[in-house]
């Protein structure tokens, strides 16, 4: 399949939203709710997913879109966009760059092209599961293969003990040479771009984790969920830099 047209798009798409959530970071007028999940949300938030969503209906009125914001539309169409305006709200609400725009295309249901942009630092990642460039330039996860080696990073100390195995990941933490919590989006494009080696979420939404399948690939790393299985669709996920690291991963969380 020729992903040309789609990657212009996608590119255009993270380009447009950027422009509108960037006049809105550090604002103290932005007023930050409170939604139903407890997470929170602001005026960014919406508005740039709704202008993603008019540009896509616009540009393809046959495909389907899944946003964090406002919900789904034709998730069963050939084609789905698969949108997080915001990746790290929290983040972006306490003045913290390591927040970013998710976009992913989905071809009967998998992820086939995603970016992450961050828009105040100018740095858009965009994957095709083959190749993965940093504003044009291939990037490409780095050779690490071993925990002691490794920087780790993961947004949440508190879902890890909720949701995964928590003693087991402290082991993790203790065989690691670097850790930080340097979350969200941004630990992903830390990891595709060979920055740091390995990146987890405890818990995800769709919206959180179809971009990166295709931006972790492209740059040679290894994607899944927290068992090792498909990472979309997934509640969890652990990025590698390569499928060694991975397999250390595995065998310390999991034995």
């Amino acid at each position: 399949m020729n992903l040309e047209s789609y990657r212009a798009f996608l590119i255009e798409l993270a380009r447009e939203s950027g422009d509108f959530i960037r006049p809105l970071y550090r604002q103290t007028s932005v007023v930050v709710e409170t939604k139903a999940d407890q997470t929170p949300v602001t005026v960014a938030d919406r508005g740039a997913e709704e202008l993603l969503r008019q540009r896509i209906s616009r540009r393809f009125p046959t495909h389907g879109i899944i946003g964090e914001e406002f919900g789904n539309d034709r998730p069963d169409a050939e084609f789905v966009w698969v949108l997080d305006p915001i990746d790290g709200t929290k983040a972006f609400v306490t003045g913290l760059p390591l927040w970013g725009t998710l976009i992913a295309l989905l071809h009967e249901g998998q992820p086939i092209l995603g970016c992450i942009h961050q828009p105040v630092l100018n740095q858009l990642l965009v994957g095709d599961g083959t190749t993965t460039t940093l504003n044009g330039t291939a990037v490409r996860c780095r050779p690490t293969s071993r925990l002691a080696e490794a920087t780790l990073l993961y947004s949440d100390p508190l879902n890890i003990a909720t949701y995964q195995d928590g003693p087991a990941f402290e082991r993790l933490l203790r065989r690691a040479r670097l850790v930080r919590t340097w979350g969200d989006c941004y630990g992903y494009l830390l990891v595709a771009s060979g920055w740091a080696d390995l990146m987890f979420d405890a818990i995800v939404n769709p919206w959180d984790i179809a971009a990166l399948v295709p931006v972790l690939r492209g740059a040679g790393g290894t994607i899944t969920d927290w068992r090792g299985g498909t990472p979309y669709p997934a509640e969890s996920t652990i990025a590698a830099a390569t499928p060694a690291l991975h397999a250390e991963v595995m065998q310390v969380l999991h034995g």
